[in-house]
């Protein structure tokens, strides 16, 4: 059964959307289509949003499961000449391959082959989810030994940063206006000393939002992307806490406070406390009732459990938590909503934040969460980084993080700023940048983004 996650206004109260909602859980994708097709010009006229967004859902059902059997089994062959069906049989029901029931038919994800290798036991490989030990040093080794400021933080660099979106030439008419939302860095205790450099055009910074973003408009022109573009600088550091230092430091939650009100409650999305969660967390932490020694119990009951896979779209997926539990395996945002959950399914405070990582040999999504602690504050913990053979990677991303980050969310399916009309290409992150024109969504198979490093210097 498929189900979509995305909150679509006003058709819970529309019998003939939410029957379109339900052939969409069953994977009935042709019978939703025809469904919507045929409503009433009126229906479609009101309810343009919810309508449009089932359209999406669809659309990225179908791209994430286009695989047919007989292909997934060619490339499976390729890679594994000697593999039989009655493993690959095994393989489907371990969840080692995800497949979807799409219009009475099997379908494989799409990035069901690579994932396979990357999550089956039996293939013993492991990514090496953080690059070259080397290019650490004593990042990762030496960071006890090393000054800090107040907040922990230590290692400033000053990254200089060019982020470019095109959209396709054509898909927008000649003419008419694109907008779009590029991400910039938060002001956080990491990131200081923002500064835009240039722009492409002129820029709108966002107020109020969870996604900081700058907003743009350029007129599309015949055969040509529409390009945007910004150059940016900001000061960014590592930060990390010994769990010593913080056990020192910890004092009891005022928990008539707001923050812990905020941050320890389900908040009707992706963060799930129900009766699952909340029976798992309790088994995890047992007896234990110091949120610290909480917090790592969780962390390193999910770290030993489930292997990093490709992830298929966000928003085709009703409840993610749950979803990785059921599935044995998740991306970085899907551990981290996990863990988000269960910890605060057991009194301590987490939150959300994401962006980009920019190590020297690789720039590329990332998310990660935060732990609040008492007479601490907010520490990193970066769930999806600690999955590595190396103690030494457990111990610090377990309470810490480290320079090469981005972070321009510190919430995830917020609205953007100004509010984006259409249903976001991806409405859980911001991290590849949005656009839209006056006719709907343009959706990321017609643009494209990217990320440069152009600088990256230590701050002496």
């Amino acid at each position: 059964m498929i189900a979509c996650s995305v909150v679509i206004n006003g058709y819970s109260q529309l019998p003939s959307l939410d029957s379109a909602a339900a052939h969409i859980a069953k994977g009935e994708l042709t019978a939703a289509s025809e469904m919507i097709e045929n409503l009433p010009v009126e229906v479609k006229q009101m309810h343009w949003f919810s309508v449009d967004s089932l359209n999406m859902i669809i659309s990225r059902l179908r791209y994430d499961f286009s695989l047919t059997p007989s292909e997934g089994i060619a490339e499976v062959l390729k890679k594994k000449p000697a593999t039989t069906i009655r493993e690959i049989a095994d393989w489907i029901d371990a969840k080692y391959i995800e497949t979807a029931t799409i219009d009475g038919k099997e379908m494989w994800f799409r990035k069901a082959v690579r994932n396979l290798w990357l999550i089956n036991p039996e293939f013993q490989v492991h990514p090496d989810t953080v690059g070259n030990y080397e290019h650490f040093g004593s990042t990762l080794y030496g960071w006890k030994e090393k000054k800090s400021d107040k907040n922990r933080c230590h290692d400033w660099h000053r990254a200089t940063i060019k982020f470019e979106l095109d959209v396709d030439a054509n898909v927008v008419p000649a003419g008419d206006t694109v907008k779009a939302w590029l991400p910039i860095p938060l002001a956080t205790v990491r990131q200081r000393n923002f500064k835009m450099l240039s722009t492409s055009s002129d820029v709108v910074y966002s107020k109020g939002s969870a996604h900081n973003t700058v907003f743009m408009t350029a007129v599309a022109q015949k055969d040509k992307p529409t390009h945007f573009e910004i150059l940016f600088r900001y000061d960014v550091a590592a930060q990390n806490f010994p769990l010593e230092y913080i056990l020192e430091k910890l004092k009891p939650y005022n928990t008539d406070s707001d923050l812990y009100k905020e941050y320890t409650k389900a908040d009707g999305k992706h963060v799930v406390i129900n009766d699952r969660i909340k029976k798992l967390a309790e088994c995890i932490v047992g007896s234990e009732t110091n949120p610290v020694k909480k917090a790592s119990l969780i962390y390193d009951w999910i770290v030993s459990r489930f292997p990093w896979a490709g992830a298929r779209d966000y928003g085709t997926i009703p409840n993610i938590p749950d979803y990785v539990l059921d599935i044995h395996h998740g991306d970085c945002g899907q551990v981290a909503l996990l863990y988000i959950s269960l910890v605060r399914a057991v009194g301590v405070p987490a939150r959300w934040e994401s962006g980009w990582m920019l190590h020297p040999w690789e720039n590329n999504y990332h998310d990660w969460a935060e732990t609040y602690f008492e007479g601490i504050g907010w520490v990193p913990t970066d769930v999806s980084f600690g999955r590595n053979d190396d103690p030494a990677f457990k111990e610090y991303y377990k309470t810490g993080t480290d320079v090469y980050r981005f972070a321009s969310n510190c919430d995830y399916s917020e609205k953007l700023y100004p509010e984006k009309k259409y249903l976001r290409t991806d409405p859980m992150d911001f991290q590849a940048g949005e656009a839209e024109w006056r006719n709907g969504n343009i959706e990321g198979t017609d643009y494209s983004s990217k990320l440069t490093v152009v600088s990256f210097e230590p701050i002496k």
